[in-house]
């Protein structure tokens, strides 16, 4: 069995994966439309259907809400990574913020981390980064 976070996003999913993918060197990213599959009735739809990659052996899945649906992406969920060092950390939390994202808890030591640190990204994902 395998557990993976699955997001979801209010038509911007493909700008949040693509960034993901690029931040964190993910491999076998796919990428589908509701528009690529005619059985489900919404072919103008540019939204995601279906989007996958992975990511140091841990996939990270997401999918826009159908257009009309309402939702708070990510409102209550955080995705937690366990960076290699306190600097990759480093990089991947200031790489969120800069992409127009807020932080909820700094970055930088604490109790039980080297390096800790929150942030809620530009499309409502909320990261923990938590060096072993």
């Amino acid at each position: 069995m395998t557990i993976a976070p699955y997001l979801h996003f209010q038509g911007d999913c493909a700008e949040a994966m693509q960034f993901y993918a690029d931040l964190f060197d993910a491999t076998d990213f796919k990428m589908m439309r509701w528009s690529d599959e005619p059985s489900v009735g919404m072919p103008d739809s540019d939204r995601i259907l279906h989007s996958e990659m992975k990511i140091n052996g841990s996939e990270l899945m997401a999918s826009d809400f159908p257009e009309g649906t309402t939702g708070d992406p990510q409102k209550a969920v955080s995705v937690m990574i366990r960076p290699a060092s306190v600097e990759e950390g480093a990089r991947y939390y200031q790489a969120l913020l800069d992409h127009d994202g807020d932080v909820i808890m700094p970055y930088g030591p604490n109790f039980f981390s080297a390096g800790f640190g929150m942030v809620r990204d530009k499309w409502g994902t909320h990261w923990m980064l938590v060096c072993a």
